[in-house]
């Protein structure tokens, strides 16, 4: 099985911004905790702060991987273009958050790429990524059958 795993703007900066809210864990070095528990997955790790590089990735990403994990960061609640790109591909995308967005300002409590993924996991730290990885498992398995 083949997973990417795509991150929006600022979530390079893990592990130093806001730690309060994200945490002291830096994504690279969760993402070794992550392949140690999925020694049998392939994964793949894609970050950036520009919209339309995400979009790229999502379009290189959408017709030859098991699923995708996104995390749009900002971008969730303004890039109608993201959520087109999910919407022309067919590989499962589950969105991902680290905090618990409707718990945030009142502008993060709408998505606008949740309804053109398979699921959306919010508010459970980096653990949120594993619980990503489960939901996609599921998901292959059920189609798989």
């Amino acid at each position: 099985m083949k997973i990417i795993i795509i991150n929006g703007p600022n979530l390079n900066l893990l592990g130093t911004r806001e730690p309060e809210k994200y945490g002291y864990t830096t994504f690279e070095e969760w993402l070794k905790k992550l392949m140690s528990v999925y020694p049998e997955i392939i994964f793949e790790y894609y970050q950036s702060n520009v919209e339309g590089m995400i979009i790229n990735k999502l379009h290189e990403a959408g017709f030859s991987y098991d699923g995708i994990i996104l995390n749009a960061g900002g971008y969730t609640h303004t890039s109608v273009a993201i959520a087109d790109a999910i919407a022309a591909i067919k590989t499962p995308v589950v969105e991902v958050h680290i905090t618990n967005i409707q718990a945030r300002e009142e502008f993060r409590h709408k998505s606008l790429v949740a309804r053109y993924c398979s699921g959306t996991i919010t508010g459970f730290g980096l653990d949120s990524y594993r619980l990503a990885v489960e939901a996609i498992i599921g998901i292959h398995r059920k189609n798989s059958r």
